[in-house]
């Protein structure tokens, strides 16, 4: 999660990955995802999964591939929790764009085993609670940019 921010395409580590171009310890590859340990875990088992076509967000990649990445992490939970490494809870996590503290700009979701005391952090700040009103205003606005 952390390390300076690539270009896209051409230069991509994830894309060098991939190709097999670039070393990865490897969990998992089929003909769309690719699956290796992040170089900088937050904890033992820190997976990443990653389409191997290059994209750089969740607004350019293809929904089947972002179904292929969510159901691969999906799996790899699971073979988490039943490894060797200590595992009591996992974190998926996607960061879409550099506000969302996007450092690799290729599509990738973090698998991340967490256990009490493993000196990793996910904090968001909590905010008081809206309104219904302003609640719906927001829903609508979602709503309306899912219609075709």
């Amino acid at each position: 999660m952390s390390g300076p921010a690539t270009s896209t395409g051409d230069g991509c580590v994830f894309c060098a990955i991939a190709a097999g171009e670039a070393e990865a310890s490897v969990v998992h590859e089929d003909d769309e995802v690719i699956a290796f340990l992040d170089l900088h875990p937050v904890t033992p088992g820190h997976l990443l999964v990653v389409p191997k076509r290059h994209s750089v967000g969740l607004d350019d990649t293809d929904p089947d591939t972002g179904r292929r990445v969510w159901s691969v992490a999906h799996d790899l939970a699971r073979a988490l929790r039943r490894s060797s490494l200590r595992t009591d809870g996992v974190n998926l996590l996607l960061c879409d764009g550099a506000a969302a503290f996007q450092t690799v700009l290729h599509l990738h979701l973090h698998v991340v085993p967490r256990f009490e005391g493993d000196g990793g952090e996910l904090m968001f700040p909590i905010g008081p609670a809206h309104d219904r009103a302003l609640l719906e205003r927001d829903a609508q606005a979602i709503r309306e940019a899912l219609a075709p």
